[in-house]
């Protein structure tokens, strides 16, 4: 677009989409077949291949944001880890949080945005629905398969899980 700004030193593969209102600093990577639009992508950051970041979102420095992962309206800090499969809306995630692959922020309620808050050093297993409003806290742990749609305290590991049940074929 007219208006992006690419720092020297960044990397930018081939059929990579740069729309309107994005800021790419020096020393990132964007992969190929990314969308970018509304995004400002600080120092040292990976994204993609094949992501998507949407308008209003914010990517701090060092952060990884991998393949098939969509990101809107969202705050992404330091050393934070996306790495695929992954939708993050209206949400805060801050330092050194690990997504696993598969975890959607459920933000629509049909009638209206909430947010997401996953504090510093908290873990979400992989294939998780974070239901908002919703704050995981601090170096807290998320089961993977589980759906959240209560806050976790820091430190604590939230899982949830049906009961699986096997049943022999007629």
């Amino acid at each position: 677009s007219y208006d992006t700004i690419i720092e020297a030193g960044a990397v930018i593969e081939s059929n990579v989409v740069i729309n309107k209102g994005v800021k790419i600093y020096k020393d990132c990577l964007i992969k190929s077949f990314s969308y970018l639009e509304g995004v400002l992508i600080k120092e040292k950051s990976s994204i993609g291949p094949y992501a998507r970041i949407r308008p209003n979102s914010i990517i701090s420095k060092n952060v990884k944001i991998g393949n098939y992962v969509e990101i809107k309206n969202s705050f992404i800090d330091e050393f934070t880890s996306i790495a695929h499969l992954s939708y993050i809306g209206d949400s805060l995630i801050e330092k050194k949080v690990n997504i696993g692959a598969g975890t959607i922020t459920c933000n629509f309620d049909g009638m209206k945005k909430h947010k997401t808050i996953i504090k510093e050093g908290s873990f979400i297993g992989s294939n998780s629905s974070l239901i908002a409003p919703v704050t995981i806290g601090k170096y807290a742990k998320v089961a993977a398969g589980s759906v959240i749609n209560k806050d976790i305290p820091s430190k604590f590991l939230a899982i949830e899980r049906s009961k699986l049940n096997i049943i022999k074929k007629r």
